[in-house]
């Protein structure tokens, strides 16, 4: 494993057969602009995947995690991202959005299509290209 690589904790949130999704912010210097995601990020040192995962979504949506599981392992060059899984029991409404330019629940045809409608921002956006793969690949176990 080389020491270039960034270690991420990611959810996968589902509710209603759709996905919840962050459209991240369209901000050039970081990864996917403009892109829908999974919300999750950077694992602290000291932290494992599991506990990153759970204070992440915390920040991000106000969410406190019930039961998850993990999903999987996606590494590239520079990042490993530890997947996890988790119902989303809430409302959408009942989330606080703290980071990124909108949330969603996305449909898998969405996710099939590789895009899906901000209302934020009125305009349809795309998913970044390994979220799209790690989401066709947990619709298709």
């Amino acid at each position: 494993m080389n020491n270039e690589q960034v270690h991420v904790a990611i959810a996968i949130l589902y509710r209603d057969n759709k996905f919840l999704m962050q459209l991240r912010d369209d901000i050039p210097n970081i990864p996917y602009p403009g892109h829908w995601a999974l919300f999750g990020g950077h694992i602290e040192p000291g932290e494992t995947p599991a506990e990153a995962v759970q204070r992440e979504i915390l920040e991000e949506i106000a969410y406190k995690l019930p039961s998850f599981s993990e999903f999987g392992c996606y590494p590239s060059e520079t990042v490993v991202r530890h997947v996890f899984h988790a119902p989303l029991l809430v409302e959408l409404h009942q989330l606080e959005l703290n980071e990124g330019a909108d949330m969603a629940l996305v449909t898998p045809e969405d996710i099939h299509a590789g895009k899906a409608y901000s209302q934020n921002l009125g305009e349809v956006k795309p998913l970044g290209s390994v979220v799209q793969k790690i989401l066709l690949d947990f619709m298709g176990k």
